[in-house]
């Protein structure tokens, strides 16, 4: 059994956890909150073993031997260090780190530790529905760009409006709609074209300096991919992938829950696939076949994948960052 130590008490972290619980092969070992009176309360809702209010002690003394990170973006690099320094696997919540340097500090610092693994939590590419996109794509004569497209509207938006600061639309916690919803549109264009040739990105600033939503423009070689995300507005556009004359449409590229291929004569084909009630489970599943046996040859191989995109991601992000000239603290550290 694997054993899981958790940073974060949201409601992401409930959801991780009741997918750790439905596959079964995890015990819940250790919690971590910067308060002993929240990581209890979070230990007793949950099941977990020990609770710790101390981050240090917590990685020297928690039973567990992977830790899921759900903390704000500028704290996974933090968070993800000491994990690796003290030989726990990582699982890191979307985006993983904030700016490239982070990104080759700790992939240096993997290079020290060899049995350590990290993955990124980036759920809606194991879907089956997004394999089956791809396998779709395969079969498609031309490829001539895309729309990818997450737009929905923050209720912590409203804070902003009222003139407080929450993290996610600061950039001092690396907040914002390129590093918190954009990822995901990027995530499925790195995974679906690989990694482009040129990238430009066009924010809408708020009121804390952050982007509230923008466009993304990423050049391939013969096409290109329009990314249409943001945290301040609500879209009901569908994301679509162009062919010559026949299309892919999907309903969500978050959760990629339904999709349809119109061939050439504009007949729908629905992509029907597994669907489940946690859209966690998929991940989970593939980061616990990885790290159960990761010395396994098969396994060796989906890690090297994961963590490859997952570094094309980080870097595509940083780039697009530049491009608006919108810069983290971190950025300087």
């Amino acid at each position: 059994m694997l054993k899981l130590g958790i940073i974060g008490t949201n409601w992401i972290t409930d959801q991780f956890i009741d997918g750790i619980k439905a596959d079964g092969r995890w015990e819940l070992a250790s919690v971590y909150s910067r308060t002993m009176e929240k990581a209890t309360a979070y230990q007793q809702k949950h099941g977990f073993a020990e609770a710790f209010a101390d981050i240090d002690q917590f990685f020297e003394e928690g039973s567990f031997d992977t830790v899921y990170i759900a903390s704000p973006n500028s704290m996974h690099y933090q968070y993800a260090r000491q994990a690796i320094e003290n030989d726990k696997h990582v699982i890191v919540e979307k985006p993983s780190f904030a700016n490239i340097d982070e990104f080759a500090q700790i992939e240096g610092l993997l290079q020290a530790h060899p049995g350590v693994r990290l993955l990124e939590a980036a759920r809606h590419v194991h879907t089956p529905l997004f394999k089956a996109v791809q396998a779709k794509m395969a079969e498609m004569t031309r490829i001539q760009g895309a729309t990818l497209t997450y737009m929905k509207y923050s209720s912590r938006y409203d804070k902003v409006l009222a003139g407080e600061r929450p993290n996610v639309f600061t950039l001092d916690f690396a907040g914002g709609a390129l590093y918190d919803l954009g990822v995901y549109p990027v995530y499925a264009a790195v995974a679906l074209f690989g990694e482009p040739e040129s990238v430009v990105y066009f924010p809408t600033l708020i009121e804390t300096g952050a982007d509230g939503k923008g466009v993304a423009i990423l050049g391939y070689e013969s096409f290109e991919v329009t990314l249409n995300f943001g945290k301040t507005a609500n879209s009901h556009m569908p994301s679509e992938i162009y062919g010559l004359k026949d299309t892919i449409v999907l309903d969500n590229v978050a959760d990629f829950s339904n999709a349809s291929y119109f061939d050439d004569d504009q007949v729908e084909h629905p992509l029907a696939t597994e669907t489940a009630a946690n859209p966690m489970k998929y991940e989970i599943e593939t980061f616990t076949e990885i790290l159960q046996d990761p010395t396994n040859e098969t396994q060796v191989k989906n890690y090297q994948k994961w963590f490859l995109m997952s570094k094309h991601v980080n870097g595509l992000l940083f780039t697009l960052r530049e491009s608006a000239g919108l810069d983290f603290p971190s950025d300087d550290q």
